[in-house]
């Protein structure tokens, strides 16, 4: 089962579907450690996972359609047998049909002894009746026929088709199944954005600058594995998305400042306000969890980052009084249900449910309302998530407002000329508008 491409990206699946694993970290961990040398066997596990997990839905219909027993009894690794197969059959055109079908009988044979014949039957029913399988009509049943064809869960279209509209809820979902390109950060530490331009380009790199982020660059196609590549390794690249780039540039740090990101994680945030910072000044990067700090330590002598400090604390409550009225700027980039990354997240989708995101919003508030303490009168907060909900995010931000007279909201000037903010001055991103994740970000001035 691991020696090939499909029989990987079922062992991906299945650990992703039993033990709530994330699929980026399985998918590199086996590219990392070379399984698959072969660049198209490598694009074929990666399109494999990926396009499975974003089109779940649909190739569950389809099973659901042609197995005349209960679905939702079928093993897992079965089902996931059927819907890579599915996958390669219906939405890639270099893998012919009885290919798909022939190795996921033998991967069945392999870990299933005894269900290779109804593998068989079901994949060789779908060959000869896909076409005519028939879907909820989109006049009687829109929320359920975009759930289905656009696979995504029904409550998420549901509170979608209620704030867009359908037709731009169905782009939104389209958009969500289509593969991001490689977003990256020039370390502007160690270069600049036109130097590592110039020297992907002479190394044979399609590269191209981001449109928003001035620090950024996109390789939508690149041969082999990023991590791979010198200038990632030697720090002059980091992998993140555009619109989480300009979170940084919303909170416009200065050089000599002091700053405390309350939820820092792994240090993605955290590395690149102190680029901007040009390493001069002081940034206290707080989190509960032991192993992201210690990431972010490592990201920050990667990248030749001097000025992190870690502090390990829970965000909700008080750091104490030395901290008080301490920081220029604070970030809090909330915990949150990460709706806005489903092309890069498409796990999330089939995991999180309606009430997690009430959870989040809990939390959220106390965050922030915890980190009230902390600036510098004149000095401000940004909160931010990569959600595109709205209880996680201006609703969490009017509550706050609500109950500390001594902070207002202001319009985030560094993005002024870009369409991404709202009649209310907050600042949106969405996958199908933009080309980026969806994030949201607001700037609270302590007067």
């Amino acid at each position: 089962m691991k020696s090939s491409p499909r029989g990987l990206a079922v062992n991906i699946l299945n650990r992703v579907d039993q033990k709530n694993a994330y699929a980026e970290p399985l998918l590199n961990s086996y590219l990392s450690r070379d399984y698959i040398t072969n660049v198209r066997d490598r694009r074929l596990l990666t399109e494999l996972v990926y396009g499975t997990l974003r089109m779940r839905n649909h190739l569950d219909w389809i099973i659901s359609s042609l197995y005349k027993g209960k679905p939702k009894s079928m093993e897992i690794g079965l089902k996931n047998i059927l819907r890579t197969a599915l996958y390669q059959i219906m939405y890639t055109d270099r893998i012919p049909a009885f290919a798909a079908v022939d190795e996921a009988v033998k991967i069945t044979q392999r870990e299933y002894p005894g269900r290779d014949r109804l593998v068989n039957a079901i994949l060789r029913n779908a060959l000869r009746t896909i076409d005519t399988i028939i879907y909820p009509a989109i006049e009687k049943e829109p929320i359920r026929y975009i759930s289905i064809v656009h696979s995504h869960p029904e409550w998420i279209v549901a509170r979608w088709t209620k704030r867009f509209g359908m037709d731009e809820t169905i782009s939104l979902c389209k958009c969500n199944n289509e593969t991001p390109p490689l977003t990256l950060r020039v370390n502007t530490i160690k270069t600049d954005r036109d130097e590592i331009v110039r020297k992907l380009r002479k190394d044979g790199y399609d590269v191209r600058e981001t449109e928003f982020s001035s620090s950024g660059i996109i390789i939508p196609n690149p041969s082999s594995p990023i991590q791979k590549l010198q200038l990632y390794t030697d720090g002059y690249l980091q992998i993140q998305d555009e619109a989480s780039q300009l979170v940084a540039y919303i909170t416009d740090p200065k050089p000599g400042e002091t700053l405390l990101d309350l939820c820092s994680g792994v240090g993605i945030k955290t590395t690149h306000l102190a680029e901007l910072m040009r390493n001069s000044g002081k940034i206290l990067a707080v989190d509960i969890n032991r192993k992201k700090s210690q990431a972010l330590q490592t990201l920050s002598e990667k990248l030749d980052i001097t000025i992190t400090v870690q502090l390990m604390g829970n965000a909700t409550e008080d750091l104490g009084k030395n901290y008080h009225e301490k920081f220029d700027r604070v970030l809090v980039d909330a915990p949150c249900s990460g709706l806005g990354t489903l092309r890069r997240n498409p796990e999330i989708k089939w995991r999180i449910k309606e009430h997690d995101i009430k959870n989040s919003t809990i939390l959220q508030k106390k965050i922030l309302h915890s980190a009230a303490r902390y600036p510098k009168k004149g000095g401000i907060i940004v909160y931010c998530t990569c959600s595109i909900e709205s209880e996680e995010n201006e609703n969490v931000v009017r509550d706050f407002l609500s109950t500390h007279p001594d902070y207002r909201q202001m319009t985030p000037h560094a993005i002024m000329n870009f369409d991404m903010l709202d009649e209310n001055g907050f600042f949106k991103t969405y996958p199908h508008r933009h080309g980026t994740d969806g994030f949201f970000a607001a700037v609270l001035l302590r007067t």
